[in-house]
């Protein structure tokens, strides 16, 4: 993948708030992308933070070199590193691309492409936030980053809602946009023998990282009336994050801590993950907002069947027939019997076919 006017590689230019070993969509979304365009020949670069610098500040992986400059605060989420103007300012890059909108290295990254006439691409990631402020300040921010959007070469979304979404909010017209969907394949597995596989728990995986918008404490919250039904039901809430204490406690009073797991799996071992995800009876995705979940997707080419929040792009995914959706107004009786209703008649007879990461870097 050259350019035709010469036989240089195309120097690419991703800038991402987080890159691996941190985990999450996002950090899984550049590290999908990025290994395989600089496979197919791209030079790429990843620019990223590194907040508490644990982690070098340059480094090859996998055909792929990863920046990482100072950003504060360490322990926020806010990414204010102001290195990487001068970095793509004087970088040479023939593209840069901006991945999530939400954070501040975006303007920074756009301002400084923008002033270098580096053309750049935007792919929004948007998601929810814990901070009801910081919910509630997305339309402000939306208005600021508006010229800076509106200047892009290209804006990138991974479900088809963001089109309409941000078209109307940015007021920009929807020959704007493409629309990428996230890639849901993980490494082929061996299924478990019979005897090792447990099934019979019930195993119910909820997904995501440990923040309160994820919806995980609405498992914990259901677990009561599941096992009253189900008593051999067991949770595994899938993730790390800032909000597990609040979890365990809220398991611990409602008597279920010992039907409750909280534990991730490294990011990288996409394998064990498989198998994992494999064993579940229902994968689960309470949030108050996502894009396209990568791991509901991988749930859903496993074939293990799918209950999401009825909002953003889970209720499109319901919508593609992939998921049983319900309302966050539910009660958690109400969230048991669609838990339990979602096992006996999933809405998904089997794995669909479904866009793979090749598919996703190829068309990026």
């Amino acid at each position: 993948m050259t350019s035709s006017v010469c036989s240089k590689p195309i120097r690419l230019l991703l800038v991402t708030p987080r890159y691996f070993p941190y985990t999450g969509g996002v950090e899984n979304h550049v590290y999908q992308v990025a290994r395989r365009l600089a496979d197919e020949g791209v030079d790429v670069t990843v620019l990223t933070t590194n907040p508490d610098r644990s982690l070098p500040s340059y480094e090859e992986l996998e055909g792929v070199k990863v920046e990482r400059v100072r950003a504060w605060p360490a322990r926020r989420d806010y990414y204010f590193a102001p290195a990487i103007y001068n970095r793509i300012q004087h970088g040479k890059w023939d593209i840069v691309h901006v991945q999530s909108y939400h954070t501040l290295m975006a303007p920074l990254a756009m301002l400084s492409a923008a002033r270098a006439h580096i053309p750049y691409l935007v792919t929004f990631h948007g998601g929810g936030h814990s901070s009801r402020l910081r919910t509630s300040l997305r339309r402000v921010q939306w208005a600021l980053l508006r010229p800076l959007l509106a200047r892009a070469a290209r804006l990138v979304s991974v479900a088809r809602f963001e089109i309409d979404f941000y078209g109307k909010r940015l007021h920009l017209p929807p020959d704007r946009f493409s629309y990428i969907p996230n890639g849901s394949d993980l490494p082929e597995i061996t299924p478990l023998p019979p005897a090792e596989n447990k099934k019979e728990e019930l195993l119910v995986v909820s997904v995501g990282r440990l923040e309160r918008y994820k919806g995980h404490h609405r498992l914990i919250a259901a677990l009561p009336d599941l096992l009253s039904i189900q008593p051999e039901a067991r949770l595994w809430i899938a993730g790390s994050g800032p909000y597990e204490a609040a979890l365990l406690k809220q398991a611990q009073k409602l008597g279920v801590a010992d039907r409750v797991e909280i534990r991730a799996i490294p990011a990288k071992d996409r394998a064990r993950m498989a198998l994992e995800l494999s064993r579940a009876c229902l994968v689960v995705l309470l949030s108050e907002y996502e894009t396209h979940p990568i791991a509901v997707l991988e749930a859903v080419r496993l074939g293990r069947p799918v209950l999401v929040a009825d909002n953003s792009g889970l209720k499109e995914l319901a919508e593609q027939g992939l998921a049983r959706a319900i309302s966050l107004k539910s009660t958690p009786r109400q969230i048991a019997l669609a838990i339990l209703e979602q096992i006996e008649q999933p809405v998904l007879k089997q794995a669909p076919l479904l866009p793979t990461w090749d598919d996703c870097a190829r068309q990026l």
